[in-house]
């Protein structure tokens, strides 16, 4: 008789969580640690909100961190309109031969000491600290023990709380606190969508002016996440989206005008 197949194989596995990593997990739990002490340093002022209020100045700090990396991306598109009008002869002259077209287009950057990537680089460095970060405000549980942060509470709402776990209990304060911000998030990104397509070079064709009014809605898929994750996560998603705007705005100014 052919014995039973060891659990190992049977049994489901867990997916991999990449917070579990030995590296990543003392990361989080460090972070975790540095926003806990900052809220019993702010309960004096802030009381029960002194959680809250240390979320918010610790996402400040980060996006002010971030200042250099928000300058590069808004130099890699002056870059990219300074080009435009070049780049778009050359797709005129060589519309019939890719080939030359592609060589011409690298030798134009090459010249112009303009990379096509330019900025990319920068925003995929910021990724591994925002989603530290951002990790701290979503993970019940960090180094083995419950994540005392989504435990405390703004205005009476817990932060470990998402307004889609709050649908049976909208007390009025829950409606306030998530209400105002996610119409914050919401206003915000409506306001960068306007912005955005005030500095949007023009699309090549009707088609790619297609996409791209498509793509220009794509920022409200933060609303979403917004009222899915804990109240902790939407306060730090209120805040780095408003500031995120302000910053675009302001470098916009002084490097494209």
């Amino acid at each position: 008789m052919r014995g039973d197949p060891p659990a190992s194989d049977s049994e489901p596995k867990d997916p991999m969580n990449l917070f579990d990593l030995p590296p990543i997990a003392a990361a989080l739990h460090a972070a975790s640690s540095a926003i806990d002490a900052l809220s019993s340093l702010l309960a004096p002022i802030a009381g029960a909100s002194a959680t809250a209020l240390a979320i918010v100045l610790v996402t400040l700090a980060l996006r002010a961190a971030l200042i250099p990396v928000g300058r590069s991306q808004v130099k890699a598109e002056a870059g990219r309109r300074r080009l435009a009008p070049k780049l778009a002869e050359l797709r005129r002259r060589f519309a019939r031969d890719p080939q030359r077209l592609q060589r011409e287009t690298l030798a134009l950057h090459a010249a112009e000491k303009v990379s096509p990537i330019a900025g990319l680089l920068p925003a995929l460095a910021q990724a591994p600290v925002v989603s530290l970060v951002y990790g701290v405000f979503t993970h019940p549980v960090i180094a083995g023990q419950a994540n005392g942060l989504l435990a405390q509470h703004l205005l009476g709402v817990p932060l470990g709380a998402s307004l889609a776990s709050l649908t049976g209990v909208l007390t009025p304060s829950v409606l306030i606190v998530f209400g105002v911000l996610l119409a914050v998030i919401v206003a915000t990104v409506l306001i960068g969508r306007r912005e955005n397509r005030r500095w949007m070079l023009p699309p090549e064709t009707a088609a790619a002016g297609r996409v791209a009014q498509v793509l220009g809605w794509l920022p409200l898929i933060t609303v979403v996440f917004a009222a899915i994750v804990p109240l902790a996560a939407t306060l730090y998603l209120t805040v780095a989206t408003v500031w995120t705007q302000a910053e675009r705005a302001i470098l916009r100014r002084a490097i494209l005008v």
